[in-house]
């Protein structure tokens, strides 16, 4: 796959939805990472590796680890606490629970099944695998749902436990990836705020450059640093111009961009192709690292935390993964 070539054809989605539906946002957020961290320090004990050599490729500074016995099910379920306290709704009003993640505990029974066990939820319950687009994958999902007036209230969660898929000795990937959780409630908002339009898109023929499980070496994440690299630069830029294009919109209408939190130079060439400053892209990356599908509910939270969410906001989610894939979405904040 020449993946410096033009992406595939947009598919035909994510317009805008007609008169008549429910319009859907968010409505809470939580996050979670484990309190163990592991900074570039630590890291050049393990594998040849320094913190400038780190931070000048990546802008990562430190990432959080699990601790023996901590699982994925269990940063999603204290994540989704926090999403349900924000949005002052018990776990009984949940229609439907989304978990995004690529480390899920099992094959099956699915991580959302578990979270909705702990949580005492009654509901529908299932995962999505898109890796580090999952989330915007998920939310796009749920909100289909709400839209339809089918549902009420969905938890969308995204949750990875990346360090028991990395090869440590593998100084490329072992740098990268860290541990944690972001939670969204989505649900019924007042007409002109919620989704207002989305790009979600998938080359499988790029599976080969970013891989991991059954069929890769020993398990572990195998990736094409310098492809996927490539495949992000335009993926991210180019997702994001095609949502905004299907809500009449520009950067220059976008008051935050949260991007997935893979690296600083690929958020930086997403950032200048909507022609937006950096002061107007929200940025934890360094605290921790590439948590794929937790990445940007993770970044929502804490942003929403520090008080750069504001009602009437028009914010931006970016990103792409192993698929390969890509997805955004254009939010007017509630």
């Amino acid at each position: 796959m020449d993946t410096s070539s033009p992406l595939l054809p947009a598919p035909q989605n994510g317009t805008l939805a007609p008169r008549g539906l429910v319009p859907a946002g968010i409505t809470g957020l939580g996050h979670f990472a484990p309190t163990r961290i592991l900074t570039n320090f630590d890291l050049e004990k393990i594998v040849e590796t320094n913190d400038e050599w780190i931070r000048s490729r990546t802008g990562i500074a430190q990432r959080h680890i699990i601790s023996p016995g901590e699982t994925t099910t269990d940063l999603a379920y204290q994540a989704a606490l926090g999403a349900l306290e924000d949005a002052r709704i018990g776990a009984e009003s949940l229609d439907l629970i989304i978990v995004a993640t690529c480390t899920p505990d099992f094959y099956f029974p699915a991580t959302a099944a578990l979270v909705q066990d702990r949580l005492g939820a009654r509901c529908a319950a299932f995962d999505l695998e898109a890796a580090c687009s999952g989330f915007v994958y998920g939310l796009v999902v749920a909100a289909q749902f709400i839209a339809s007036g089918a549902m009420k209230n969905v938890l969308v969660i995204g949750a990875e436990v990346m360090s028991r898929a990395v090869d440590w000795s593998d100084r490329n990937t072992a740098v990268l990836f860290g541990d944690g959780a972001g939670a969204a409630i989505v649900s019924a908002v007042p007409d002109e705020f919620g989704l207002l339009g989305f790009d979600l898109g998938a080359d499988g023929a790029g599976g080969p450059l970013l891989r991991c499980g059954v069929g890769s070496e020993d398990g572990k994440v195998v990736q094409n640093g310098r492809e996927v690299y490539k495949f992000a630069v335009h993926a991210m830029g180019e997702s994001a111009v095609r949502a905004l294009d299907k809500c009449n919109l520009s950067g220059d209408d976008v008051d935050l961009l949260v991007p997935h939190q893979a690296n600083i130079r690929i958020i930086e060439s997403a950032a200048k192709r909507l022609g937006m400053p950096m002061e107007r892209v929200f940025l934890n990356l360094q605290n921790y690292g590439n948590t794929s599908a937790a990445s940007i509910p993770l970044a929502l939270s804490e942003a929403k935390r520090d008080g750069h969410l504001k009602r009437g906001d028009t914010v931006v989610v970016v990103g792409f993964g192993a698929g390969l894939t890509w997805a955004s979405g254009v939010l007017k904040w509630f």
